[in-house]
């Protein structure tokens, strides 16, 4: 067993199916949005479905993100943004209207130019992602196929911090990494056995 893993539970997004998938990993991991649970952490998760506006309005009137920013900026905790979770790590989201970010990420959160029949929105189903040899997310996974179900997407002021890019019309960041900090579009806790293997590989980063 290794260190308190803390989902983060601020009214958006399936936290309990992403808990479970790390309880599955052997791993202690609570569902929380305590400042005291936060602190003790040695990894945090911010899954969420939902509306960028919502998510960080929520962010900020629970508090949570002022002790999100000081243990992910200062203490260089490993952070995990899972679907909604990923978008909000941009410094600011297009969804019903701009709305600013946590920052953590340079870019802009925008919709899919969906602009033909056979592409409807949101996104939903499984995807290939392309991966990057130096991704410690994606470090081992064998067949990287995904789940996914959205509408925006991250759209990076700098690609390299993009390690993986998956197709829907337009080429896209399935996965990001910047030191501590990571992302992915896509629901690892929906996505079976490749799901699992990222989990595990955030949850061995010290």
């Amino acid at each position: 067993m290794s260190g308190l893993v803390i989902i983060i539970d601020y009214g958006l997004g399936n936290v309990a199916s992403v808990k479970n998938a790390v309880a599955t990993l052997s791993h202690n991991v609570k569902i929380s949005a305590s400042r005291e649970d936060i602190e003790k952490s040695s990894h945090i998760i911010l899954p969420g479905v939902g509306s960028f506006g919502d998510g960080i309005k929520n962010l900020i009137e629970s508090g949570v993100r002022e002790v999100l920013e000081h243990q992910i900026k200062m203490l260089k905790k490993p952070f995990l943004g899972i679907c909604l979770g990923m978008q909000l790590l941009a410094e600011a989201g297009e969804e019903d209207g701009r709305h600013k970010g946590l920052g953590l990420i340079k870019g802009t959160v925008r919709k899919f130019n969906v602009n033909n029949n056979e592409l409807r929105l949101p996104h939903i189903g499984w995807n290939d992602v392309s991966t990057n040899a130096n991704s410690r997310l994606l470090r081992g996974v064998s067949n990287p196929i995904f789940y996914f179900v959205h509408s925006y997407h991250l759209v990076p002021e700098n690609s390299n911090v993009v390690s993986g890019w998956a197709e829907y019309g337009e080429r896209f960041a399935a996965v990001v990494e910047s030191g501590n900090i990571f992302g992915t579009q896509f629901h690892p806790e929906k996505s079976q056995q490749a799901g699992l293997a990222v989990l595990h590989n955030f949850l061995s980063i010290k």
